[in-house]
């Protein structure tokens, strides 16, 4: 008597047809009209929620929006963010609050694009954009300091370090009271810690 498992009706039983199923899929593919990128010439436009080059974003007088907290550090999964927080003055003010991000660098030879860690900040000082052109020849130039990093001045913004806006507080910034710099808001001076950073 033939065993069960070997019976022309059992369903573990190899089945001839089993090898041409599976090339079907190959045969059909190769008469599918091929999709070729003219990448870098012709560039596809990413998705409006791409996570690509992350951006350090500003106040609109200009002051920066990091406060040095350093959670979207801890939130990296891969350890590719190293910030260090330093103590705001009247003479030397970056951002409304105690503290601000004095030292900012992103390494993206290790950054994986998770978007981790602007889920993690608490101020939306770090968004990404659609920029995902990245790669570069060396290890050393794939670490984005703060200066790269940092959103450009728009109107209405004077570059920090500068004073708060007259008669508000830190929380007037994130009610969004504050639309620009105040008449005759003028850049202060920097200590020799962030010129040799900006140098």
């Amino acid at each position: 008597m033939p065993d069960s498992d070997t019976a022309p009706d059992s369903p573990d039983r190899p089945s001839i047809l089993g090898p041409a199923a599976g090339f079907g899929v190959t045969f059909k593919a190769m008469f599918k009209k091929r999709l070729t990128e003219q990448y870098p010439e012709q560039k596809k436009p990413t998705a409006p929620r791409f996570h690509g080059r992350h951006q350090l974003n500003r106040h609109p007088d200009g002051l920066e929006k990091c406060v040095g907290c350093e959670l979207c550090a801890w939130a990296c999964p891969a350890d590719a963010i190293y910030v260090e927080g330093a103590d705001n003055t009247d003479e030397e003010r970056y951002s409304p609050g105690e503290r601000y991000g004095a030292v900012y660098q992103i390494n993206y030879a290790r950054c994986i694009l998770c978007g981790l860690c602007i889920e993690a900040c608490p101020t939306r000082a770090l968004t990404m954009t659609n920029e995902y052109e990245l790669a570069d020849s060396s290890r050393e130039s794939l670490i984005f300091t703060k200066e790269q990093l940092l959103v450009g001045l728009t109107e209405g913004m004077v570059d920090s370090p500068h004073s708060i806006f007259p008669g508000a507080d830190e929380g007037a910034y994130y009610r969004g009271e504050i639309s620009a710099a105040a008449p005759g808001t003028v850049p202060q001076e920097r200590t020799d810690r962030e010129k040799e950073t900006h140098s």
